[in-house]
């Protein structure tokens, strides 16, 4: 009784729509469809419902994706159920919608009920325009496209981190290279001019303590050097190498040609010390040490009678002595600078050697130098974006721009088609996605029928029709493959790929990879074409990263 009573409702539900004609209602064996408006303004929605009458051992299968083309799907409401008895009565809703004015048809849709097909009649509604009083309301070009401001980006840390690098480098350089060290005694002593110099070893020895250990040896060795080392210097330049003969000799030539003023006894000083001390080094003499510190006295005595013996030096003389010293600074200068560049091309090169054996060395180069497929790949602003209606979801290095494109006078009014693009063929990446929807007339021309008596369109085709083009755009040598192609969220598609050789500018070839996918929903046609250099491995990364992100925008069934 119940079960009649309900059937007698839902008869005079119908029949009251019907009678109204403001909500169309359709019955068809257990699916029920009805829209809540037949008539809408632009992007208003439409909410389609179905109700379906099962029981409890039957699943139901409603349609998904862009089924209601040419009305776009906005939202897949949850699916609700109540029970009447033993039977179960689902009722699923959908928000539609059209940005275009005009009468369309929705077109019947597939239900599946356990083991049975039911397909629903159609619906016609209709897509009323705004009306816009121009008296009073202006109207505006449309905007052109702007560039967007990227966010912010952590550049600065990698700069810090360059800067403060290269000012640990230049410091540690300068510790050991261009700093004025603090001189040690023996470099002190070695810039002295000769005489100070003599003078000064004179006090060191003086307060060594070789006689106090018996050690007449090494005393008289030193003290023995000292006089020679100013002698060579400044009176006669084989002083040191002479013997005591023969030093005594040259000093007695040069008195006697006047080039020196030293008196004999000075001389004889001299050579008495030199003597005494060839005995001490070479015949094992013992002096007694008080004779030893009256010889370190009177060597220090006849130093200062050599000094005032030598004549003044002449302006020629102390201009040598300038220049001398002067290049004797830009050698020290040369050195160091000789030093910090050695350092400076050891330092990069260990850089690069530990870089490339870590990374390799092309990627090295690349990062020195730069590559421009390297530097999309490493992108920090990736952009995932959805592109035509119903979207394809993808992320790209790059934002992808919308194309235009002019179709051929016999498809004009029958295919839609949005491409949104980067780069172009030859270069180092090109990406373009776009979305056809097609004139069921023209499609069922072309294509067979499908399950739903809709024509489907042939991915092989669409293809082959791709491939076509881009012959037409100078491709040639085309190799293909095909395979079958499931996005992350589950949508089937045909891969179409391979290597072909893309013209340049330059009237060269380049060798390159190429993809093309297809998808397809009714009278619906998505296609995302991705093409390459040849043995780019950046490429290869970035191609690999997009075909992972794409996804296409359908509304699953939410039970």
């Amino acid at each position: 009784m119940n079960d009649i009573t309900l059937k007698i409702k839902t008869i005079k539900l119908h029949i009251l729509w019907a009678l109204c004609g403001l909500i169309p209602s359709v019955v068809f064996a257990q699916v029920e469809v009805a829209v809540d408006s037949v008539k809408a303004r632009i992007g208003e929605q439409i909410t389609y419902e179905m109700q379906v009458e099962a029981d409890s051992s039957q699943l139901v299968i409603f349609p998904e994706g862009q089924t209601f083309m040419p009305l776009e799907v906005i939202e897949s409401f949850k699916t609700d159920s109540f029970k009447q008895n033993d039977r179960y009565r689902l009722i699923k809703k959908y928000g539609l919608t059209q940005f275009d004015s005009g009468r369309y048809t929705i077109p019947g849709q597939k239900v599946v009920i356990g083991d049975k097909v039911v397909f629903t009649d159609s619906l016609d509604v209709e897509i009323m325009g705004v009306a816009v009083d121009t008296t009073k309301q202006k109207l505006y070009d449309i905007k052109p496209i702007i560039q967007v401001d990227k966010g912010p980006s952590s550049w600065w840390v990698y700069l810090i981190s360059i800067l403060l690098i290269i000012a640990a480098i230049t410091a540690l350089i300068y510790w050991f290279v261009w700093r004025k060290k603090p001189m040690t005694l023996e470099e002190r002593i070695a810039i002295l001019p000769p005489y100070e110099r003599a003078k000064l070893a004179l006090k060191e020895l003086d307060k060594a303590d070789y006689l106090e250990r018996n050690e007449l040896k090494a005393f008289y060795s030193d003290l023995t050097l000292i006089i020679r080392k100013y002698l060579d210097e400044k009176v006669y330049d084989h002083s040191l190498e002479s013997t005591t003969n023969e030093l005594i000799g040259r000093l007695m030539l040069l008195k006697d040609g006047n080039q020196i003023e030293l008196d004999n006894k000075t001389i004889s000083n001299i050579e008495t010390i030199l003597r005494r001390a060839d005995l001490v080094k070479f015949a094992k003499s013992k002096p007694d040490p008080e004779l030893a510190k009256l010889d370190l006295g009177t060597i220090d005595m006849e130093i200062d009678h050599v000094k005032e013996s030598l004549p003044e030096p002449t302006e020629e003389e102390r201009l040598a002595d300038l220049r001398y010293k002067e290049e004797l600074a830009k050698r020290k200068r040369k050195k160091k600078i000789l030093i910090t560049v050695a350092l400076v091309i050891f330092i990069l090169a260990a850089t690069v050697v530990g870089f490339g054996l870590r990374y390799g060395f092309t990627y090295v180069k690349d990062t020195v130098f730069g590559h421009p497929t390297k530097t999309l790949l490493e992108n920090r602003d990736w952009v995932r974006s959805e592109y035509g209606a119903p979207g394809v979801t993808i992320s790209t290095p790059e934002v992808l721009e919308r194309q235009s494109g002019e179709l051929s006078p016999e498809l004009e009014g029958k295919v839609q088609k949005v491409t949104f693009g980067y780069g172009k063929l030859g270069s180092n990446l090109y990406i373009t996605v776009s979305t056809t929807k097609i004139n069921p007339e023209l499609q069922a021309e072309a294509s067979g029928e499908s399950d739903s008596g809709q024509p489907a369109i042939d991915l092989r085709q669409a293809a082959e029709g791709t491939l076509v083009t881009l012959e037409g755009l100078g491709v040639q040598n085309i190799i293909t493959k095909n395979e079958q192609f499931i996005t992350p969220n589950g949508q089937e598609g045909l891969k179409t790929f391979g290597t072909a050789d893309f013209p340049l500018d330059s009237g060269d070839f380049m060798p390159g990879k190429y993809v093309h996918l297809g998808f397809t929903a009714e009278n619906v046609l998505q296609q995302v074409i991705l093409a390459w250099q040849e043995d780019d491995n950046y490429a290869d990364e970035i191609i690999d990263r997009v075909l992972k992100s794409i996804e296409l925008i359908t509304l699953e069934e939410d039970e």
